[in-house]
């Protein structure tokens, strides 16, 4: 599955070389209010559509046995999708006041769909202890939210540097941050892929979102990645693909066949977006707006759309606590 190929957004997914099924998901979608016509003596069709107001992309990375990881990655998602659609923008101030509202139900999203798939898994013996990870990137320009759990990853490529705007939720990570472990050596880790904060899973206490804001500008992208992308893609290389990249969908080509080609290990996705890439005053979504006024009089605007074929997508020391693994995920 890919994104929209006439947009300045692009997705992919890739089960990989090793594993058996693909339990990545990925999303990109526009926001933007619309009006269902129920009757009307104009030549109207039946929903109208608003001008766009934003952009989201997610990425969710899903573990569990069998089909379970599949399950929890598409509940997330499925779940922050059916979420935004009824509170689009919800405590979003209008000019660039105090966004702690915003900021607070953003938290709230994530929590309603580690809720839900803990409901699910409750209810289906043969889904106990699914979870997966969450990663969303919120445009409405110049303004960007990132709201994350887990190891999946948002980038901000701005001036040929790959700025990582999420931390990973991993035993490792925290062993380097502890200083128990060196940067250099936290990608090869055995504890890389242990995860402490997850939606769903076996993880005891409450979900931890982690909600930031950054200021977007005029030709910075956007890449959002699994854990099956990051593994065997560092930060400048990242950088230097996407800079280089004619465009969003061949970045994520050329970003995925580097991970096939390094073994593929792992299900991987990536989304890369470049919002307002070429004309700041030109909406990502919009790839074809006309505002002249043809002959009669009449405005008109047109929407391009598209349809695009893709990929189908240190030590530690038990002595001094409980055992480390207890509140953990293993990917």
């Amino acid at each position: 599955m890919a994104g929209d190929i006439d947009l300045n957004a692009f997705g992919a997914t890739h089960q990989g070389l090793v594993r058996e099924n693909n339990q990545d998901q990925f999303l990109i979608a526009q926001l933007s209010k619309s009006m269902r016509v129920s009757a009307t003596s104009m030549s109207f069709d039946q929903r109208l559509y608003g001008q766009p107001e934003g952009e989201v992309l997610l990425v969710a990375d899903g573990m569990g046995g069998h089909a379970a990881g599949e399950k929890a990655s598409s509940l997330a998602i499925e779940t922050m999708v059916r979420r935004l659609l009824d509170s689009i923008h919800a405590g979003l101030p209008a000019d660039d006041s105090d966004d702690t509202v915003f900021r607070k139900n953003l938290e709230e999203l994530l929590k309603d769909a580690h809720s839900r798939i803990l409901v699910e898994s409750a209810h289906h013996a043969d889904q106990r202890g699914m979870g997966t990870t969450l990663t969303m990137a919120y445009v409405i320009w110049p303004r960007l939210y990132v709201a994350h759990a887990g190891d999946s990853r948002c980038y901000l490529i701005r001036d040929g540097q790959a700025q990582p705007l999420t931390t990973d939720h991993t035993l490792a990570r925290q062993m380097v941050d502890a200083g128990g472990l060196k940067p250099e050596d936290e990608a090869k880790s055995k504890w890389s892929n242990v995860l402490w904060n997850v939606l769903g899973g076996r993880v005891n206490g409450d979900l931890i979102a982690e909600v930031h804001r950054f200021d977007l500008k005029p030709g910075d992208a956007i890449v959002l990645c699994s854990d099956g992308l990051h593994r065997y893609v560092d930060a400048d290389q990242l950088a230097t693909i996407v800079n280089e990249s004619e465009s969003p969908e061949v970045a994520c080509q050329r970003l995925i066949q580097i991970a096939l080609d390094a073994g593929g290990e792992d299900n991987v996705t990536v989304i890369v977006s470049s919002p307002l890439r070429d004309d700041p005053s030109k909406s990502t979504w919009i790839d074809a707006y006309d505002t002249s006024v043809p002959d009669g009089g009449k405005s008109t605007a047109s929407l391009g759309t598209a349809d695009a074929d893709g990929f189908s997508s240190g030590e530690v020391d038990s002595d001094d606590g409980p055992d480390p693994l207890a509140d953990t995920m293993i990917e």
